[in-house]
């Protein structure tokens, strides 16, 4: 009965599993045959203290019992409090928070930041700058303005004709992202670690050339940590898990997923800077003045005590530290095993990326069958064998786990992965 609801009355825009969770706790879920699967997928980075946390639980019920919503005309304590919690303890630089309700509202905030910015900081004509350049196999979003920043032909499909004002350069390539920039050149967005198309991971060389045209054309180095960001790589910030420290100071940063354990909330932060040379240069953490951006839902009281919960938890239970070590302990578990079925693995913390033998999955006749594509097609084996992960473009599957994986946990994650892969030898 189930299936015929979906099909009859949900619009068919996922490629589905046919798969039904009915309740999850900590880092497993159960179907609707009450089946128990350790996830790995953690709703794609969403579930950073795993499913139904207590203290996430209790935050939303007595915030759900107090105020659920109220409108951004008046002031949210909330959102000052998770501000400050999201500046001091996780950025570490001075700087603003904007709230949103998702990770391609965030995103569009960095965008209009930057088309705001351009208008304020314009070429010598006095015209605006407005371009943004953007990386190969990036995920930003499937709002319009976020779709055309997304460089992915599969993404743009059927919806021309795009925005105006997004150049596309191939990712880490440092000479094509100096020959982008021109006069009409506004800012440089990327993800510090990309998750869709198959954790692939900026290089520092990258990270630095992209900060240094930032400094010598009056840009905006503007990071999308959506996925990567608030500790999943094993540093507060991802792009600190390539180069530590403030060598690279970003100008604004998106966040979303991690951030409210499943509940939709999504967050930009800009730097607290001025934006030229003059006395009373305007800072770019005040440059979205009154009237220039907003919300309906985006912060609510509810939204903000889930965000602080898990905060609080991530913090307090030292998790960034632990998806650091972790990660590096998967990462030397898999590469002993030799499996001729994984070709390379990359990534951080639990945002790891395991790269698949595409030649050896493809001469299968079981997997000739199937008409999927590799990533689609393991990740169904491991799902019957108990394990959720995502696929990440066609040749990888991801691991989300959640920050407070157990030694166990992981241990049972890996002993399922490694019996599946070692039987398509």
């Amino acid at each position: 009965m189930s299936q015929t609801l979906i099909e009859k009355y949900v619009m068919p825009n996922y490629g589905r599993y046919d798969f039904w969770p009915e309740r999850g706790l900590g880092t497993y879920v159960w179907d609707r045959d009450g089946r128990k699967y350790l996830d790995f997928a953690g709703g794609v980075a969403v579930c950073p203290v795993g499913h139904c946390h207590p203290e996430v639980v209790e935050a939303i019920q007595t915030q759900a019992a107090t105020l659920i919503h109220i409108s951004n005309w008046y002031c949210i304590r909330q959102q000052g409090e998770l501000a400050e919690m999201l500046v001091e303890k996780v950025m570490g630089i001075p700087g603003k928070c904007f709230f949103s309700n998702s990770g391609a509202e965030a995103n569009e905030g960095l965008i209009k930041l930057a088309r705001r910015f351009g208008t304020t900081r314009p070429k010598a004509d006095g015209s605006p700058r407005f371009e943004i350049i953007t990386c190969t196999g990036s995920f930003h979003g499937r709002t319009f303005a976020t779709m055309t920043a997304t460089a992915q032909e599969k993404i743009h499909g059927g919806f021309g004709p795009l925005l105006p004002g997004f150049k596309y350069i191939p990712f880490n390539d440092v000479e094509a992202l100096k020959a982008a920039v021109n006069e009409n050149t506004v800012g440089i967005l990327f993800e510090p670690v990309q998750g869709e198309s198959g954790v692939n991971v900026a290089t520092p060389e990258f990270l630095r050339a992209a900060a240094a045209l930032r400094d010598q054309h009056d840009l905006l180095l503007l990071l999308d940590e959506v996925q990567c960001g608030l500790g999943r790589t094993g540093e507060p910030g991802g792009w600190r898990s390539i180069i530590p420290g403030d060598e690279i100071l970003p100008d604004a940063i998106s966040w979303a997923k991690s951030i409210g354990s499943g509940y939709a909330l999504g967050s930009f932060w800009t730097r607290d800077r001025a934006i030229g040379p003059e006395p009373d240069a305007v800072r770019l953490c005040n440059l979205l003045g009154a009237g220039s951006h907003g919300t309906t839902y985006g912060g609510s009281p509810l939204a903000c005590a889930t965000a602080m919960a898990t905060l609080k938890v991530i913090l307090r239970d030292g998790l960034i530290a632990r998806s650091k070590e972790m990660g590096e302990r998967i990462v030397k578990e898999v590469a002993s095993w030799n499996l001729p079925a994984i070709t390379a693995t990359r990534g951080f913390g639990f945002m790891l990326g395991f790269e698949l033998n595409t030649h050896l999955i493809e001469a299968r006749e079981d997997f000739k069958a199937s008409g999927k594509l590799p990533s689609i097609w393991v990740t169904q084996l491991l799902m019957d064998a108990g394990l959720l992960v995502v696929p990440a473009g066609p040749k990888v599957i991801r691991w989300l786990a959640p920050m407070n994986t157990s030694d166990a946990e992981a241990e049972e994650g890996l002993g399922i992965m490694k019996s599946v892969l070692s039987a398509l030898a």
